[in-house]
């Protein structure tokens, strides 16, 4: 090389680039992982809004749990709240962005969210319910799933669909 020459030789900018790819080597999988336990304290943070959402539905309407999650979904615009639009979850939650207050599946922060009213008694009272909250593109939008029904316990399973008798969260 000329003397005086300014410049970065071959070598050195490769040695840089090699510095650039080991650090974001450790750098990505620490955010995807991070990404993911957000969108599972999401899940368990909508369930528990859920669980909120059909407790307030059950005092106020006095008619027994909803029959879809569209029922707690938000009024059409300026309306008053309904027994078939409650208001008490975001339209998002309740499955009304993506079509109709039949909804029974809603998904948020990369978790889909399924709901089914239970124990129906002679006079179509929904005594009951379940909602399930699986990751929609497992290990990498989350890995765990998540159950909760009328007890407003929230159960957790790592390895499939969280059922009644999945491990309570935190137990």
């Amino acid at each position: 090389m000329k003397r005086g020459a300014r410049g970065f030789s071959l070598v050195e900018l490769l040695i840089v680039i090699a510095i650039i790819l080991i650090i974001a080597a450790i750098a990505i999988p620490n955010l995807l992982r991070s990404r993911i336990a957000a969108n599972q304290a999401s899940a368990v943070g909508s369930l528990r809004a859920i669980n909120t959402a059909e407790g307030t539905y059950l005092t106020t309407f006095n008619d027994g749990y909803s029959a879809t999650l569209g029922y707690l979904g938000p009024p059409a615009s300026g309306g008053q709240p309904t027994f078939t639009a409650a208001g008490l979850l975001d339209d998002v939650l309740s499955g009304m962005a993506t079509g109709g207050s039949t909804n029974d599946i809603s998904s948020k922060s990369g978790y889909n969210f399924t709901y089914a009213p239970t124990n129906q008694d002679a006079t179509s009272r929904y005594n009951g319910y379940w909602v399930t909250a699986s990751p929609a593109d497992y290990n990498v939008t989350g890995t765990d799933y998540y159950f909760s029904d009328e007890s407003s316990v929230i159960r957790q399973d790592n390895t499939t669909t969280a059922t009644a008798s999945s491990t309570p969260l935190g137990g």
